[in-house]
Formats: structure tokens, sequence, C-alpha cells
């Protein structure tokens, strides 16, 4: 049989990667492993950057750029079945839309990736370019796209707010990377450097609203209270929650036991999810939820809200609190820093659980998508 041919979006490699990067960082590194599959990576820029084919390059797989507005582009095909995707890539079997927008193919079958539908059900939340999103999906999916979504509470959300036929909905989790430990150590890879090691609760992320970080800077603020040396750290990209991140840092009464660090490379981060005493995730809507994942394999007691997807990805391995309850949140986290015997029991389940994602489970389940829609294509 011969190999399949598909068009990877790859622009969310690059630059500071978030949920959607680390999906796709993930996923092509797999597929580039995967004899069944040629992949053909793409990405529609106004500026190449280098950033988006250096992780290609790596894996010995190439990159086409078209030099043009993402957002335009983007419009130009919400519209249009030109122009396809074989101008910039040449012939392919299938093309992956990692990124809510799958462009059009002449002969090949089209994959679309939906993370969540935050665009509907919390569009105060969202960004105005968000907003688009679901419009594209109904649009690609009319057009004969198959929509893939990391959890079955997205394939539940696809189905209800977009009207989607489930037979062209396919659930395939992420996998998991754990990255090799810095060998400088948490402080020198954050380089925040102290007298004395100090205990710390995480949470990792872009600043957006719909991360809720204020919510945990009020429940820390009242465990402060009594754990008189214990931090919050909060590392990610800024985002465009960072004002009102900032103004409840401010108004807590403890922002100097609250230290705020930008995006870290991969060895960083897992330094400081392996320093803290527990990874907080106080999300309002997740379509899946990578920082609770890594924290459990990386042996850290989580403390998320039972938001979206996150149930879905932890199972019984987390304390889960209702989204935006301060005074719930407050007591998981104190009972995950005072409890020896629960944290154990985290820990443990923890670990089983993440050892359920990986990157070759997940190759595997894309290939038999892409199989599926390059053959519906053939067959239409």
């Amino acid at each position: 049989m011969s190999r399949l041919r598909v068009a990877f979006d790859v622009l969310p490699l690059a630059g500071e990667k978030t949920g959607v990067g680390r999906f796709c960082s993930g996923l092509v590194r797999a597929l580039a492993d995967c004899k069944a599959v040629e992949v053909r990576g793409y990405a529609v820029a106004r500026n190449a950057r280098s950033d988006t084919a250096a992780p290609m390059s790596a894996l010995g797989l190439g990159v086409k750029t078209w030099r043009a507005p993402t957002r335009l582009v983007n419009a130009v095909w919400s519209r249009s079945e030109m122009p396809p995707i074989e101008w910039l890539v040449g012939p392919v079997d299938v093309v992956h839309g990692t990124n809510y927008v799958v462009p059009p193919s002449r002969h090949g079958g089209r994959v679309v990736t939906v993370y969540d539908l935050t665009a509907m059900r919390y569009p105060q939340l969202c960004l105005p370019a968000s907003l688009a999103y679901p419009r594209l999906v109904e649009r690609a999916v009319r057009r004969g796209a198959f929509v893939h979504v990391l959890s079955s509470f997205v394939r539940d959300e696809v189905l209800e707010l977009l009207g989607v036929d489930g037979e062209v909905v396919r659930v395939v989790p992420a996998g998991l990377d754990v990255a090799r430990k810095d060998s400088r150590g948490l402080l020198a890879a954050t380089g925040e450097r102290r007298q004395r090691p100090v205990p710390y609760v995480l949470a990792l992320g872009s600043v957006e609203p719909r991360k809720d970080l204020p919510t945990l800077v009020s429940a820390f603020a009242e465990l402060a209270r009594t754990y008189v040396d214990l931090e919050l750290v909060v590392a990610g990209p800024g985002g465009w929650g960072e004002s009102a991140f900032t103004a409840a840092v401010a108004a807590s009464g403890v922002a100097d036991r609250v230290v705020r660090l930008g995006y870290l490379e991969d060895a960083e981060r897992q330094s400081l999810l392996e320093g803290a005493v527990a990874l907080a995730f106080p999300s309002l809507y997740e379509g899946f939820g990578f920082p609770p994942l890594e924290a459990m394999a990386a042996g850290v007691p989580v403390v998320a809200t039972a938001a979206g997807a996150v149930p879905e990805v932890v199972g019984d391995a987390a304390e889960l609190v209702a989204p935006g309850d301060v005074e719930a949140m407050t007591a998981a986290l104190a009972r995950v820093i005072d409890d020896d015997g629960l944290r154990a029991t985290l820990v443990q389940a923890g670990r089983a659980r993440a050892s359920m994602f990986t990157w070759a489970s997940a190759a595997a389940s894309m290939v038999e998508l892409y199989a599926l829609a390059a053959g519906a294509r053939r067959g239409r």
C-alpha cells in the first residue's frame, strides 16, 4: 500500500507554544515515525518564521509557506474552494487543518481539528478572530471534512452546537511529552534565585480569561494566611487576561508571594512542574487540558475545576472543584498540602492515568482517520 500524502498545518508550531502548539508538535513528530504517511507541512502567515520550519527540518520534513495574512486567507477559504492546497504543497491524499481551518483540496480528503467551542459557549471569553471558527468548521463539514476532537466532551459539543453528523466527528486524544529535566535545576532555569527552597502552587498556561486565574489568586490569598511560606507561581505566555490577573494580584494582599514567569521551554517547564507541591488548574471551560496531564506524569497532585473535558482527562486522579468556586479551590489545595495519604494516592493514580496518553497511539488513530477521509473523498 502506498503512503498517504498528508498536508499538515504547522503554523501552530511557530513562536511560544500553547496547547494547540503542543498538540501539533507532538503529533507531527509521531507521524514522522509512521511509515504509512508522508507529511508535508504548510503554513500561511504574513511573514514566514524560521521557528515554523525548524521543528519540521529537524524531523527531515519540509514546509511550504505562503506569505499572506492568515486572517485574509481564512476568509477567502470560508467562501471559496480556491486556492486549493495543492498549489502550495503538490498532490495530497489528505489535508489536515490543525487549528479550526482546513483549506480546500482538489482531490484530497479533509480533516479539521476542533479543540473546543468556547466561541459559541462563552463568546465573551474569546478574541474577535476566534469567533469565526465555528462557521469555518461548519462550512468545511458541508464540503466533506471530517472533524477531529481531543475529547468526547468536545465531540458532544460539536454535535449539539454545530449540528454535525456524528459519523464525521472522531475522538483522538493527545499524547504526552515528558521533557528531560534541566541539569541546572529549577532556580537557574527560571532565573529566580532564592536563599532557600520555597514551596509553591503552580499554574501553567496562557493568561486569558478562560483560565480564570483571578479565582486562583483569591484562593491562594486565603491559603497564604495559613501557609506562611507558600507561594503561587504562574508560568506561561501573556494574553488578553493579563490585566485582570495583575489587578487580582494587586488586590490580594499577598502580591509579594505571587511569582509571574513568562513562557518556558520544555526542560524549564518540566523542572518547574517537578518542584511544585500541587498544580492548580482553575479553568472555566476546556476541550482537553495539557497541564493537569503533565503534572500527573511528573508525580505532582492536581487540583482542577470540573470544567469541560477536564474530568474526562484526569479521571479519578485529581481533586475536582466547581469552576469559579474560591472556597472549594482553597479547601482542595489545603487538603492536598496537608494530607500525605491523599497526596500519595493522587500521585500514584496520576502517573497511571498519564501513562494512558501516548503520541504513538494518537498517531496511529490519526492515520486511521486520514485513511477514512481519503477514502471518502475518492468515493465521492
